[in-house]
């Protein structure tokens, strides 16, 4: 894939199909599996150092964009956007659908507090969760919950997109997406 970039502010990019000799670029909108999709996933909190969080999105037409605040030593915001090919939608869809997450229900999860809190949202084709938890530090934390199982697939899924995430920061922009 061939990446271009254009404003400076923002940094968007442009990801089109690989060309073959004589043929023209191909754009195109992508629909992963012909459905539509939405992913949108917040963590964060307000502490000492003020309201510091992670989000990141991706829509059907490819766009991802990602935001990193943190206040840490005097950090700015980071903000990247980015589109995307349909491969990688596609990955991100099998990502969700081997996680299973879209068979859990949040209702029995604990509430977000003042340590922070998360909120995953996704929408697949016809299918549409929207979870809110608090912030998860690590898998031994999941089990004093009401339902450690649902909590168990909502974190390992959030590792696995925080991480394919970050990849593709660090492949389309060759930095470090933590500052």
């Amino acid at each position: 894939f061939s990446v271009e970039e254009g404003e400076k502010e923002g940094r968007r990019a442009t990801v089109s199909a690989p060309q073959r000799k004589g043929e023209e670029e191909e754009q195109f909108t992508i629909m992963p599996l012909g459905q539509e999709f939405y992913l949108r996933y917040f963590v964060g909190h307000k502490g000492r150092f003020g309201h510091e969080f992670i989000e990141f999105e991706f829509t059907s037409d490819g766009r991802m964009r990602y935001a990193n605040n943190s206040q840490y030593k005097k950090e700015k915001m980071i903000r990247k956007e980015v589109f995307v090919g349909k491969e990688v939608l596609q990955e991100l869809c099998r990502i969700i659908e081997d996680s299973e997450i879209l068979k859990e229900d949040d209702s029995l999860w604990p509430e977000p507090d003042k340590v922070g809190k998360q909120e995953l949202e996704i929408v697949l084709g016809d299918q549409h969760i929207s979870f809110r938890t608090l912030k998860i530090g690590s898998v031994s934390q999941l089990q004093d919950t009401k339902d450690p199982d649902g909590l168990r697939v909502f974190h390992y899924l959030i590792q696995d997109l925080r991480s394919f995430v970050i990849c593709l920061i660090s492949l389309h922009f060759k930095l470090n997406p933590f500052g």
